[in-house]
């Protein structure tokens, strides 16, 4: 139990059941977000993959009916932990490897065609291939029209 100084125990305890109350109904508001009809959820698929792979990534998702995404090139290590490289016959650590970082954002139906159309795509079956994150996406729109939702996919 909290004890504040100079502070009853009920006090204490009132202030902490208030915060529970707090969260629990933050929580609620999100779910029925959430769950309220006609509300279309996305998803956005994050892809880490090796660079050479990204234009069989994006003919994979483009025959999938996906009409954009966005790439990055980036920095980063996983289990490999970087990578030894040799340059005029000296060996030199590389801590952070190159990936491509692909950023698709798609209806929600079609989220596991997505993920499985880049998980083909972008595998060689070796170490360092990547990792996929699908993440929630509660609002888009486009800027030029003000379309919102799917319709601003």
């Amino acid at each position: 139990m909290i004890l504040a100084l100079g502070m009853p125990d009920f006090i204490v305890r009132c202030n902490i059941t208030l915060i529970r109350c707090c969260i629990a109904a933050i929580v609620i508001t999100h779910v029925f977000q959430y769950l309220s009809p006609g509300r279309v959820l996305m998803k956005m698929v994050m892809a880490i993959i090796k660079p050479f792979k990204l234009e069989a990534v994006r003919d994979a998702v483009t025959a999938l009916g996906v009409d954009g995404m966005t790439v990055s090139e980036v920095k980063g290590y996983g289990r490999q932990k970087g990578q030894t490289e040799i340059y005029r016959g000296s060996e030199y650590d590389i801590e952070y490897v190159p990936k491509a970082k692909i950023d698709l954002v798609v209806a929600d139906d079609q989220v596991d065609a997505v993920v499985e159309a880049v998980r083909n795509a972008a595998l060689t079956g070796k170490i360092g291939d990547g990792k996929i994150f699908v993440l929630d996406v509660a609002q888009s729109l486009r800027i030029r029209t003000g379309e919102t939702g799917q319709d601003a996919l």
